[in-house]
């Protein structure tokens, strides 16, 4: 790659904060380091600023702030909050259902305890349609089964973009007196928030903030609890502590991201219908997920006769940095478990999220750049291959 080659980064799920983010993370290093239970000065101070960044996150989320409680991760809250549903609900039973496009968090989580109970119904994995939709008729009837103590639901998929039909789903599953536990890492700040949840999870990165934190909403309606002795650390939802600068950094993140929010979804979807376009002109190409009904920032293709992570080589070589694989899981070089349950092609993908306006002043640009590397891009992979002429 010629060193004066200007880098694009269109592969924003861990995308650099935003930069009055970054500044408002190192001024907290210094006046949030206190712990917040003490009750000296400094201790109170650092209290008053964690306070801060939980009243900015929940009235974005409309909810309370004492059900907004700070995780390690993005992850980290989705597995507090299904073992947290689970164990409340231990005395109607054990079974968990998900669709089969949930983050690898809750599919892997719901998997262990059913080869731990060696009992495989302890966990139903609810198929989706070719969009990535979940089949609405499937999960009621999941959900109905006796003993179902949560249902597991995304608000829209990170790979694909689709958005799950939230209110359809809270609705069944409260008919079946079963809580809806949302995944919203791919969605918070960058599309509209979930109202429809039992308990919700989010990871700060998504709408610009710093990595190494997560959000839990657990509503006071919600039965929910942990196994094991309560920590006085979050209102019982973790027993690490957060870190003050951290939350902060997220809180200045989100007030950027939502005050230009309805922009910069606009902005995001033109741009994705261009990729999309350009995309769709390539020879054996499956650009996969909802055209419509889907997330502003995010679109997946796959290609026949392309090795994917070769691909993603090549377009860096070219300045690009692009995705491939699971959204979740992609350390590894399993294909992808979204597209295998949609039943579209799982190799030669391509993910492209965008970042947010701060972090990419020349967009437009830099994806017309892509746009018209890309066919060479994929002709050079497939050479390799000695799949040219097929």
């Amino acid at each position: 790659m010629p060193a004066a080659l200007t880098r694009v980064l269109l592969d924003a799920a861990s995308a650099p904060m935003l930069p009055a983010a970054r500044t408002t993370l190192i001024a907290a290093l210094d006046e949030g380091w206190a712990d917040p239970r003490r009750l000296y000065a400094e201790g109170r101070a650092a209290r008053a600023l964690l306070d801060q960044a939980r009243e900015v996150l929940a009235q974005g989320l409309g909810v309370r702030p004492g059900e907004v409680s700070f995780l390690p991760s993005g992850p980290a809250a989705l597995r507090a909050g299904l073992e947290g549903l689970r164990h409340g609900g231990r005395r109607r039973g054990a079974r968990m259902v998900a669709t089969a496009v949930e983050h690898s968090a809750i599919l892997t989580t719901g998997r262990h305890h059913a080869a731990a109970a060696r009992d495989p119904l302890q966990f139903a994995e609810v198929p989706v349609d070719t969009l990535g939709r979940v089949d609405l008729p499937a999960l009621e009837a999941a959900v109905a089964v006796g003993g179902t103590v949560l249902a597991a639901v995304q608000s829209a998929n990170g790979e694909v973009g689709t958005r799950q039909p939230l209110e359809f789903a809270h609705a069944l599953c409260r008919n079946h007196c079963v809580p809806l536990l949302v995944d919203a890492m791919a969605s918070l700040g960058r599309d509209r928030t979930p109202q429809h949840f039992d308990v919700l999870a989010g990871d700060a990165r998504s709408w610009g903030g710093p990595s190494g934190l997560g959000v839990l909403v657990v509503p006071e309606r919600t039965r929910w609890h942990l196994p094991g002795p309560v920590s006085e650390l979050e209102h019982g939802r973790t027993d690490v502590e957060p870190m003050i600068a951290l939350a902060l950094a997220a809180a200045e993140a989100w007030r950027q991201t939502e005050a230009t929010r309805t922009e910069q979804s606009a902005r995001s979807s033109a741009t994705i219908e261009r990729l999309r376009a350009a995309a769709g002109d390539l020879r054996d190409v499956d650009v996969v997920g909802d055209p419509h009904d889907r997330l502003p920032h995010v679109l997946t293709f796959s290609l026949l006769y392309v090795d994917g992570e070769a691909l993603v080589i090549e377009l860096d070589r070219r300045g690009f940095g692009v995705a491939s694989g699971s959204a979740c899981t992609s350390s590894t070089l399993e294909p992808s478990h979204v597209l295998a349950a949609m039943g579209v092609l799982t190799h030669g993908n391509v993910r492209v999220t965008l970042p947010l306006a701060p972090l990419a002043g020349t967009l437009d640009e830099d994806v017309s750049r892509f746009i018209a590397e890309l066919p060479e891009a994929v002709a050079a992979v497939r050479a390799q291959l000695g799949a040219a002429d097929l």
